[in-house]
């Protein structure tokens, strides 16, 4: 369930122009006319950080790693990094928050693994303890259907994740919308530390029968 993944860096700088002006008329002739001087700048251009640096009040920071999508399953791998200049202690799953285009909420019910989803996702979470820089992974995870003609659909297009509950939530950039259909229900994985095995979609074909072995027949 994995995409590529994107880094949007943007840099901004400035140089200062600093204006003056030359001195009266010659001698027994017409006023001269006076030119603007320029000068080189003292200091050097300031750049200001790239918004994907800045760090949020809680010390880290989440962003969306791309969606795979077969048979109407939707996962969406996200990752948190500690951006901060303490360790961070993180167990338990993602809360995300979802809203529409104009900014209203969208009630959705979050289940803790994927059971009423699909099958796996389910391993519980463990206490992690993230130095600064160190990250973690997660996902999420949703059917796209429309079956029930009474129930709105559900198109989340703003995304806050709090990396626990009771923690604050941070915004993250989409790629493209969460697309609930009226399902109105989101999967979330355990978070685990980053380099070791990430949640995985199970398979979306029928499992084959297995042949019975000659002593099952007697």
């Amino acid at each position: 369930m994995t995409r590529t993944r994107a880094g949007h860096l943007s840099t901004i700088a400035a140089a200062a122009l600093v204006a003056g002006c030359a001195t009266g008329p010659a001698p027994s002739a017409a006023p001269a006319p006076t030119y603007p001087a320029t000068t080189a700048p003292t200091s050097s251009p300031t750049t200001a950080a790239p918004p994907s640096d800045h760090c949020p009040p809680g010390g880290v920071r989440i962003t969306e790693l791309g969606v795979s999508a077969a048979m109407g399953l939707r996962a969406m791998g996200i990752e948190l990094v500690n951006c901060g200049s303490t360790p961070y202690r993180l167990k338990g799953w993602p809360v995300p928050r979802l809203r529409d285009a104009d900014g209203d909420p969208i009630e959705v019910r979050i289940v803790q693994g994927a059971h009423e989803i699909t099958a796996g996702f389910d391993a519980p979470p463990r206490q992690l303890v993230l130095r600064p820089g160190e990250r973690a992974g997660a996902a999420l995870i949703w059917r796209n259907l429309v079956d029930n003609p009474t129930v709105p659909v559900a198109d989340g297009r703003l995304l806050e994740i709090a990396p626990a509950a009771g923690r604050p939530a941070v915004p993250v950039d989409l790629d493209g919308p969460i697309d609930l259909g009226n399902t109105n229900r989101l999967g979330v994985s355990a978070w685990k530390r980053k380099g070791e095995p990430s949640p995985s979609v199970p398979p979306t074909s029928a499992p084959t029968e297995a042949t019975p072995s000659p002593d099952s027949r007697l």
